[in-house]
């Protein structure tokens, strides 16, 4: 036996999509239904757990071998699941599911199989969904089903065995996807990376369990006198109804066509008493910033530990991580000066208290949800991250070397970009100095410049909330372009570069990176590929070459579309090219850094962009050492300027 295609289904009362993979699998309820594989690509086999069969004895062994390669689709919920019944290593499953999301596939068994064009019987059975809910999940009890909380395969016979058939298509259908893909296999690299992201998901983080219940127990009181108090202003049987409070507000005399937050942020600005009052409690009452808390309080296992906060390959394109659960990749910032003290009043439910100290409650508990997240026992929580990645792989990859001399020296990119642009010397623009305002003007042109963005760009950035008008973002383009012609020249040739490989079929290297035409005719599969410095490729599915919007002509393919989260045609340009490539490369510094933090001996527990967060011991919380793996040298990227700064807390937060 060299392989197993392997598909369980499962029972747990633990609410899998709220609470996780690992609360849903360490639920005491917890059990195998069905378990389908089969050996060596062959014909797919089913054992009826449920039903009292058992697992053959040779399932059993090849579970166990770390020479039998375990395949299966979203292969950690297998591998765990399994795990709690079976000795079986992480290190011999294959996850179908990153295969997929590694080829530029979306996630999802079914939507992967439609985006690769399986032929219609090789597809996912639609009646799935509905056989989950009936066997997998609590029933909820009535009359009719004789007030059973649990529906069993003799209940439903004639379904159960439609189930079992399922289950079995599932395994056929991953099999033919990773048949398809074979030809474009995960790099070993990769591989190596998911086995590390199963342990840092597995360990988990803790949280604090006061903190969470205060949080929303204040936020329970908070809300219930906010809308009290709005009721007294506005007289309205509902002031959070955005209609109801858009028609008070016409008869105040202040006509608004919306009442989405930045509307009601600007007049805020511009009212006064109970209107400005009434404005200001919609803003504290539409804080959903809340409901992590409560995503914590569902996925927190009995040790206080939230487990699966990551996924991996979950950004489509760049490779980079996505959150899962809490989101982690998504918390709101801290400014303020006194998080200690706010922790306190709230583990300690002191409701008026907080409200006196700090004014806007739901504001308060908004700052305080990163700090829900603590460290183990005795330990501390070691959070350093990288000194402006992305600007400097940017500068890296494009050779702009006035920055790199800036990455290798002071680091101070915002000024020196600022010098550049307007010819003053960087000496000069320091807090006190007239020259100052112009270190704005750098930092938004960095934030917002470097991916080929123009006045709009800017302006999403936040440039006229800076103090910079709309006729003068032409002119702050136009500098820092001029003060950087090399990156300029980077989104040209990498647009030009893959113009010219779908044109002839030619790969092409270009700034160490390789633009290649992949295809396997015989499964029907076209790519335009990227192969980055670390040798991990960037995958754009069924490339084409079309005119667009601008009378151009451009490349399109098949990607997931960030706005409407569906799988279809996306164009691309240099400015696009470049953003993913500096991304995935700012990615594998993360990976190589992650892996050397391993080897070292720090436990991660989670990981937000550029932020590595480390669980250690009091006497082990060694930044420097941390700053010295983060800042190494990486053989692939010889020259790039890495740095790394951070800070140890005994809680969660921004520095």
């Amino acid at each position: 036996m060299r392989s197993l295609n392997i598909d369980i289904e499962t029972y747990s009362s633990v609410n899998l999509l709220k609470s996780g993979l690992y609360k849903y699998v360490q639920s005491p309820d917890f059990e195998i239904l069905l378990f389908a594989y089969s050996v060596n690509n062959g014909p797919t086999e089913i054992i009826d757990l449920a039903q009292g069969e058992e697992l053959p004895l040779k399932i059993i062994y090849a579970l166990s071998d770390p020479n039998i390669t375990k395949h299966a689709y979203n292969a950690a919920f297998e591998w765990f699941s399994l795990s709690k019944f079976y000795n079986t290593p992480l290190s011999s499953w294959r996850d179908t599911m990153l295969h997929g999301m590694y080829c530029g596939y979306t996630a999802g068994l079914g939507p992967t199989a439609n985006a690769i064009g399986l032929p219609q019987d090789k597809r996912k059975m639609t009646v799935g969904k509905s056989l989950i809910k009936l066997f997998c999940t609590p029933t909820n009890p009535t009359k009719k089903n004789g007030n059973r909380t649990r529906t069993l395969p003799h209940h439903e016979p004639e379904k159960w065995e439609v189930f079992k058939e399922y289950c079995i298509q599932d395994v056929e259908v991953e099999k033919e996807i990773e048949n398809k893909l074979s030809s474009f296999p995960v790099p070993e690299s990769e591989q190596k990376l998911w086995e590390l992201d199963q342990q840092i998901n597995a360990y988990g983080v803790k949280v604090d369990r006061e903190l969470i219940d205060g949080a929303l127990y204040i936020n329970d009181i908070s809300s219930a006198q906010l809308t009290e108090e709005a009721i007294k202003i506005t007289g309205l049987e509902n002031p959070n109804s955005a209609a109801q409070l858009r028609d008070w507000l016409a008869k105040q005399g202040v006509e608004v066509d919306n009442m989405q937050k930045a509307t009601v942020e600007a007049l805020v600005a511009e009212t006064e008493g109970e209107v400005k009052r009434a404005l200001e409690i919609r803003l504290e009452l539409s804080k959903t910033s809340i409901k992590k808390y409560v995503a914590m309080e569902e996925a927190v296992g009995e040790d206080n530990r939230v487990r699966g906060l990551l996924q991996f390959y979950g950004a489509n394109r760049t490779g980079r991580w996505a959150g899962r659960l809490v989101q982690v990749q998504n918390l709101p910032r801290n400014y303020l000066d006194t998080l200690g003290l706010a922790r306190e009043l709230v583990r300690e439910k002191k409701a008026d208290a907080l409200k006196f100290v700090y004014g806007n409650v739901p504001d308060t508990l908004s700052q305080l949800i990163r700090t829900a997240f603590i460290p183990s026992e005795g330990n501390l929580l070691l959070i350093s991250d990288f000194s402006a990645i992305e600007a400097r792989v940017i500068a890296w990859l494009s050779g702009e070397q006035w920055r790199l001399d800036v990455f290798k020296t002071h680091g101070k990119i915002y000024e020196a970009s600022a010098s550049q642009m307007f010819g003053v010397p960087i000496e000069l623009i320091k807090k006190g100095n007239p020259e100052y305002e112009l270190r704005q003007k750098g930092k938004v042109s960095e934030l917002a410049l470097g991916y080929q963005g123009g006045s709009g760009a800017l302006i999403s950035m936040g440039a006229l909330n800076m103090g910079l008008t709309e006729e003068e973002l032409p002119d702050i383009v136009k500098r820092w372009r001029s003060a950087n012609k090399r990156i300029v020249d980077l989104w040209y040739s990498l647009e030009n570069a893959a113009l010219s490989v779908m044109r002839t079929g030619q790969p092409t290297g270009i700034k160490g990176l390789i633009i290649a035409r992949e295809s396997d005719i015989s499964k029907g599969l076209d790519f335009l590929t990227i192969t980055l410095p670390s040798g991990r490729k960037l995958y754009y599915v069924k490339p084409f070459l079309a005119e667009n919007d601008f009378g151009k002509e451009a490349i399109y393919y098949w990607g997931m579309n960030q706005t409407t989260r569906k799988f279809e045609k996306i164009s691309s340009y240099g400015g696009k090219f470049t953003e993913n490539v500096v991304q995935a490369i700012a990615r594998d510094c993360l990976a190589v850094s992650l892996e050397r933090i391993a080897k070292a001996g720090y436990q991660t527990i989670m990981h937000i962009h550029d932020e590595v967060v480390l669980d250690v011991p009091r006497d082990k919380a060694d930044l420097e050492r941390v700053y010295e793996i983060m800042g190494a040298p990486i053989d692939w990227a010889p020259g790039l300027p890495l740095a790394a700064d951070g800070f140890v807390s005994d809680y969660y937060m921004k520095d």
